[in-house]
């Protein structure tokens, strides 16, 4: 028989806690999947939507304002990501600054989602399709970015080699997409 006292105490049930974006590669997958619909439902929109001169005009703003917000944090956090590759700052501090730009890196990919979906893009051109092709390599990119962080923020051991490969060629394809992005609207806009 148990004392009175024990037995007033309620039974501890485990606390369920909700799942995170960046809890398994299954999560970033349905979020990229979910991203890609939405994407493709976006450049269907584009296709029925036509834009007056003024919205143009603020569209055109929001497009290049996003473009400074995002590849800017983007240049960022690769830049800290660099100093700790090469020994010139710890993990924490890295860990800690760029999990202060997914805000700024999001907005500003989606800033320019939107916007560009209103400034009526060439769906038929090459050049227009490398671009999509280039966003959405950028915004699955950028999930599994976020879990490369999540897995960087938990290690308890010394970054491994596998680790380092993972985030340079994280880094590397950011980069790749981001500039070619840039080059792509800079030579569509010049035509």
């Amino acid at each position: 028989m148990l004392p009175p006292a024990a037995a007033s105490v309620p039974a501890r049930t485990p606390s369920l806690r909700p799942v995170r974006l960046y809890d398994s590669w299954w999560t970033v997958a349905a979020a990229g999947l979910v991203a890609m619909i939405v994407l493709t439902a976006g450049l269907w929109w584009s296709l029925h939507v036509r834009t007056d001169r003024t919205l143009h005009t603020a569209a055109l703003f929001v497009h290049l304002a996003s473009l400074v917000l995002g590849f800017g944090a983007v240049l960022s956090a690769d830049y800290y990501g660099l100093l700790w590759a090469t020994g010139r700052c710890p993990l924490g501090e890295v860990i800690a600054a760029t999990s202060r730009l997914h805000v700024p890196i999001w907005a500003g990919l989606g800033g320019l989602v939107t916007s560009g979906l209103m400034l009526q893009p060439d769906l038929h051109s090459p050049l227009t399709q490398t671009k999509i092709a280039l966003v959405g390599l950028l915004t699955l990119n950028g999930l599994q970015a976020g879990l490369l962080g999540r897995r960087l923020a938990d290690a308890t051991e010394p970054i491994g080699r596998g680790m380092m490969a993972w985030g340079g060629a994280t880094a590397l394809l950011s980069q790749v997409c981001w500039w070619g992005a840039v080059a792509i609207g800079f030579l569509n806009t010049n035509r």
